[in-house]
C-alpha cells in the first residue's frame, strides 16, 4: 500500500495537504495480468517502446484510479468504489498526481512498484 502525502490547491484557492492511499490487492493484480493479452507487464514495455501516448496515458489513469482507496478505520478494509474514485478524480490532487507519473518515468515506476503486492517467502 501506497500512503501518499499531497499538497495542492483546491477550487477555493486554499492550499491543502492530505494523505491519499493506493492499494493493488493480489487478487486485482491477477485478474489485470491475466485479462490482458500477453500480461500486464508485456504490454505496457510495448506501449513504452512505441511510444503510444493515449494508451500509456489511459493505463495510468485506470491504474491511478483503480488503485485508490481509503482505509477502514480498523484497518482491516481497504474500501475503494466507483463513487471514491469519481471524488478523487474531481481533484486537482490526482491532475497533480496524474501530471507527475505522465511526465516522469521515475516517479511512475516508483508508484507502480509501490501499490502492487510483493511476495514473500
Amino acid at each position: 500500500m501506497l500512503k501518499k502525502t499531497m499538497t495542492y490547491t483546491d477550487f477555493d484557492g486554499n492550499e491543502r495537504t492530505e494523505d491519499f492511499y493506493f492499494n493493488l490487492s493480489k487478487a486485482e493484480t491477477l485478474e489485470m495480468e491475466m485479462g490482458t493479452t500477453g500480461g500486464m507487464s508485456q504490454m505496457l514495455q510495448k506501449i513504452v517502446a512505441e511510444q503510444d501516448s493515449k494508451r500509456i496515458i489511459d493505463i495510468f489513469k485506470d491504474i491511478i484510479l483503480k488503485s485508490y482507496g481509503e482505509k477502514s478505520p480498523d484497518g482491516k478494509r481497504f474500501v475503494k468504489n466507483k463513487e471514491l474514485s469519481d471524488a478523487f478524480s474531481q481533484t486537482e490532487a490526482y491532475s497533480d498526481l496524474f501530471m507527475e507519473l505522465a511526465t516522469d518515468a521515475d516517479a511512475a515506476t516508483e508508484f507502480i512498484n509501490s501499490i502492487i503486492p510483493h511476495k514473500t517467502a
